[in-house]
């Protein structure tokens, strides 16, 4: 029913939906934030392939991410642009720039829960 009715209210009163997952790590802080801060590592995690980053190294304002999915038997391509990284709070804004002029404001989050487990959010 909730697809549903978000369907409904989206059309009705052309409302955007935003979803945020959220996973509990059992790892520290710092060693995902070190993971996900990198953007060589995003082909592990999201469904594309990554073909280039410019300038290469950490996530840093500016950054371009070139890649490349598949979905229904073609390739599509995908850019993401990193907006900002707050380092102190452990926080990467990003703009996805997919097929059919689709953008989307992304946001990772790294909180620390204990020294032994983070929360990480992304949405």
């Amino acid at each position: 029913m909730g697809s549903n009715l978000s369907t409904a209210l989206s059309r009705k009163l052309g409302m955007s939906i935003s979803v945020c997952p959220l996973a509990t790590i059992h790892a520290p802080v710092e060693r995902v934030w070190s993971f996900l801060s990198e953007p060589t590592n995003y082909a592990l995690w999201w469904d594309a392939q990554t073909r280039s980053i410019v300038p290469e190294g950490p996530a840093s304002p500016g950054q371009k991410i070139y890649a490349q999915t598949t979905a229904l038997g073609k390739h599509w391509t995908v850019t993401v642009m990193v907006k900002d990284v707050d380092e102190a709070n452990r926080q990467i804004h990003l703009t996805t720039v997919l097929p059919w002029g689709i953008t989307v404001h992304n946001h990772i989050t790294c909180l620390p829960l204990d020294p032994a487990h983070c929360r990480v959010s992304f949405g």
